[in-house]
């Protein structure tokens, strides 16, 4: 069994804000493979189901960002899976809106809801999937900027993102990691036409 988990906020005010594209891709996923996500305990809601023959979680943490770790860490143990059984899909400002990068384990960078899970855990080995979605502006607020809703013009990039980002954890199930980086962390030198990692 796999646990796949989109940070987030809960609520309606949060929809379709930079902070939420985690959210997003839980619901791609929950879309493209019919698993509901009704379930609620453990500080989530979530799903089961099967993805690329395997067994799923699908889980949304309706602690608030800060305090993922508080949902993360009790269904761990509750379904006896490690954090190599962990997909975690987060924002990240410092990769251009768009972009993913795919890595196992490393440090949180600076993200609060990747702090807790860790914290929570006490073991950074888990698999994230980070979505770009912009720095903020000069003098702008960064929690301002993460909790502000994407404008139209960004929406065909975030919704190609949030696809990408979903074939990126159906490629990790069916074919592993590095295949997964390989592929998605390939980012086209647009001077050059060369791809690069």
């Amino acid at each position: 069994m796999k646990m796949i988990v989109g940070l987030g906020n809960p609520g309606r005010p949060y929809e379709n804000t930079r902070h939420n594209v985690g959210f997003m891709v839980i619901d791609r996923l929950s879309g493209q493979s019919g698993i509901t996500i009704t379930k609620k305990d453990w500080n989530a809601v979530y799903g089961k189901g099967i993805i690329q023959g395997e067994e799923i979680l699908l889980v949304k943490p309706v602690t608030f960002m800060n305090l993922s770790g508080q949902a993360v860490q009790p269904m761990l143990d509750w379904y006896k899976l490690t954090v190599s059984d962990l997909i975690v899909l987060c924002d990240d400002i410092h990769l251009p809106l768009g972009q993913l990068r795919i890595r196992s384990g490393g440090s949180d960078g600076g993200h609060n809801g990747l702090a807790s899970i860790i914290r929570q855990l006490g073991n950074p080995g888990f698999t994230r999937i980070r979505m770009g979605v912009d720095e903020p502006p000069p003098g702008f607020n960064q929690a301002d900027f993460v909790l502000g809703k994407f404008t139209r013009q960004e929406a065909g990039e975030v919704e190609e993102m949030v696809l990408q980002a979903a074939e990126a954890v159906e490629l990790i199930l069916a074919s592993g990691i590095k295949i997964a980086m390989n592929r998605f962390n390939a980012k086209k030198n647009k001077s050059t036409g060369e791809d690069s990692l």
